[in-house]
């Protein structure tokens, strides 16, 4: 028998775009945990089990968008994974020009949760990689955060007036 997670999420997978609350902003995290995670020629288990447990702190225990989190990081690294034109490249890009149309996307580039993606990995290239693409999160974060201040503050004032 079916789960109804499973139907849930197979149905949010076709129209999350539509039905999913700030499906942008859930996209972007899930770009940034797939960025790290296929960094690493040997995903495990776990890196997904982090993303869930990192999505219970970020959405307040809200099981339903935690799952989502982690299941668009996973349709992510299967797609880079499988190297059918989507890449490390193209995760980077993707992250570059969604920080340029909504600068206040950078707040959600949390590196200290990251880091725990890192720990799961043994190899020493492979650790120096991810590192390296921490340092790039970090340095485009902190960018963005300076460069766009006043527009992410009037982003935020604007969101805040519709609650």
């Amino acid at each position: 028998m079916v789960s109804n997670f499973k139907i849930k999420s197979h149905f949010f997978s076709a129209f999350r775009e539509l039905f999913v609350h700030h499906h942008g902003s859930l996209e972007f995290r899930a770009k940034i945990f797939a960025l790290v995670i296929s960094a690493n020629d040997e995903i495990k288990a776990e890196n997904y089990d982090i993303v869930r447990k990192i999505g219970m702190e970020i959405y307040k225990n809200d099981e339903d968008r935690a799952s989502l989190l982690m299941l668009s990081t996973k349709e992510l690294v299967k797609k880079v994974k499988e190297n059918n034109g989507f890449s490390i490249d193209a995760l980077i890009a993707g992250i570059q020009k969604e920080l340029k149309q909504v600068p206040r996307y950078a707040k959600k580039i949390e590196i200290k949760q990251l880091k725990e993606l890192i720990n799961l990995s043994h190899d020493s290239d492979t650790i120096s990689y991810q590192e390296n693409i921490l340092e790039f999160l970090k340095a485009i974060k902190d960018e963005t955060l300076h460069d766009k201040k006043s527009q992410i503050a009037k982003d935020e004032e604007r969101i805040e007036s519709k609650y």
